[in-house]
């Protein structure tokens, strides 16, 4: 059984690959490329929400990882990173702690929302594991070629 399908470009940067001019031009075509025309914070986010919206995605867009389609992933995070640290400023106050009832409502509804914004999180390429497996290698020009070792051995090259 195969794994993924995974994209040209880092199939070769990788350099597992050999394809030709032609191969690469038909995967290329074949691959879907991310609409960035539209990108723009959801209505239903306040003005703060919405600039934290366009700073991050305006991040994600130069990474190239971020679509019109992760719209809704994004105001998803912000909306529960949003609500997890008003829970956390809650949970400082005195009056949680005495009530063990009220305390567990918090520490309840703080896992929930931690949960969803660790997943939108990793939806979005925001942690460092998931980044990883998101961004590819660029391939540097600037290397110097490599020498053959084996090249002293060749008919006329003098050493």
């Amino acid at each position: 059984m195969s794994g993924q399908r995974q994209p040209t470009k880092l199939l070769l940067a990788k350099g597992n690959k050999h394809f030709t001019k032609a191969e690469i031009e038909e995967r290329l075509s074949q691959e879907l490329q991310p609409l960035t025309e539209n990108i723009a914070p959801p209505s239903y986010l306040t003005k703060k929400q919405a600039d934290e919206f366009n700073v991050i995605s305006e991040q994600l867009q130069r990474l190239e990882i971020m679509s019109e389609t992760d719209v809704d992933t994004l105001a998803r995070y912000i909306l529960s990173r949003d609500l997890y640290i008003k829970l956390c400023k809650q949970l400082k106050k005195t009056e949680v702690y005495t009530n063990p009832i009220v305390l567990d409502h918090y520490l309840k509804n703080q896992d929930r929302m931690f949960k969803q914004c660790r997943a939108c999180a990793i939806d979005l390429g925001l942690t460092i594991t998931s980044r990883c497996k998101l961004v590819i290698p660029k391939n540097s020009e600037s290397d110097t070629p490599k020498v053959n070792k084996f090249g002293k051995f060749e008919k006329g090259v003098k050493v």
